[in-house]
């Protein structure tokens, strides 16, 4: 791949615009770029969980290929054209296929489990949380514009993924989820 950024800045920003990849101007609120952004937050929130775990790891890997995804989903978003589409089935059904794998060897969930446990299931339920951040924004985007319904399929389904993982990653090592006390309502 040639290098592509000469210069990192551009000045652009600077008048609240950006540019989409097809070199169209926008502004920095339109619903594409704030949807390009939160799977570009997303992505980075799924570097800071990998970064903790051991390459021999066997959930690294996983979220390795998981930003890959989200970068060409960043690019789909950014390229704005119905015949570029990368986000496809297959990917979808991979998502599926690692959710199912990692939920069969959890516990049935007899209670909401609230966030943490652990450092590492934390930053797996705020990815989580982001990635149905950025669900949204797909689909506030598709309403007004075309968007590759696998791409949101995608999101949907990493949500649950990242759910199970923040799961396995807070019962690792003996370690409990923190279940969620329910107040009794005063009346």
């Amino acid at each position: 791949m040639a290098n592509r950024l000469t210069k990192i800045y551009t000045r652009t920003g600077d008048k609240g615009t950006t540019r989409l990849a097809t070199g169209a101007e926008v502004h920095k609120t339109h619903p594409r770029v704030e949807a390009m952004g939160t799977v570009d937050e997303l992505n980075s929130l799924i570097g800071v969980v990998d970064s903790h775990l051991s390459e021999a790891d066997d959930l690294s890997p996983i979220f390795r290929r998981i930003q890959n995804d989200l970068f060409d989903l960043g690019g789909e978003i950014a390229i704005a054209d119905d015949s570029y589409v990368v986000i496809s089935l297959e990917m979808v059904n991979w998502l599926e296929e690692v959710l199912d794998h990692y939920n069969d060897t959890l516990p049935s969930l007899e209670n909401f489990i609230l966030p943490g446990g652990t450092p590492d299931a934390a930053h797996t339920h705020l990815a989580r949380a982001v990635c149905r951040r950025a669900e949204r924004g797909l689909v506030e985007l598709a309403q007004k514009s075309s968007v590759n319904p696998q791409a949101i399929a995608y999101i949907n389904r990493l949500s649950d993924l990242l759910f199970v993982l923040g799961r396995v990653l807070a019962r690792r090592d003996g370690q409990e989820e923190i279940l969620w006390q329910q107040r009794s309502p005063k009346n």
